[in-house]
């Protein structure tokens, strides 16, 4: 009966913190991208293992919890069904702060392959293209905020095309009704 009584209490606790996932139901890189299915997949990986790295190292704090949002929409956008993203999705819509995952590449050097990746991206043209090298270079400011090539790249940007609007990675309003 006790045990009973303290699932119970257990039940009731609100979540340790509030995240708001992104919400994916198509990719916005459906066509037109220059990469391949299985870049796609493991930067997808890469970008959600760093993201929950990042959440947890910052014990969830806004700031990490909004990043979150960030990358872990363009991860699923990049592979909708990548287990890595969802994992992590689950959990932090449920208030569970997501365990360290050994990561595949160092912050700075993700940091640098992200910005080579976005210079190619950028000379294969295209609108996608061009979109998914600015959410990269993006990234990459984040994930190293000492890499001076992104830091410029990133300020470039805002120059020549705004501030890159996150919404269309992560909320569906702007998706057009099935």
């Amino acid at each position: 009966m006790v045990f009973l009584g303290v699932l119970l209490a257990q039940e009731k606790q609100p979540p340790a913190f509030e995240f708001k996932p992104p919400i994916v139901r198509e990719s916005v890189f459906k066509e037109g991208l220059g990469l391949l299915d299985r870049e796609r997949d493991d930067y997808a990986s890469a970008i959600a293992t760093f993201a929950g790295n990042y959440v947890a190292a910052r014990n969830a704090d806004a700031d990490s919890l909004v990043f979150a949002t960030k990358a872990l929409g363009l991860s699923l956008h990049l592979s909708s069904r990548n287990k890595r993203a969802m994992v992590t999705k689950f959990q932090l819509s449920k208030g569970t702060m997501p365990r360290k995952i050994e990561e595949k590449y160092s912050p700075k050097a993700l940091s640098a392959l992200f910005l080579a990746r976005a210079e190619t991206l950028f000379q294969q043209k295209g609108a996608k293209n061009r979109l998914l090298a600015r959410a990269l270079i993006d990234l990459a400011v984040t994930i190293d905020p000492h890499n001076e090539d992104a830091i410029y790249a990133f300020e470039l940007q805002k120059i020549d095309y705004g501030k890159l609007k996150w919404s269309q990675f992560t909320d569906v309003t702007r998706l057009k009704a099935p």
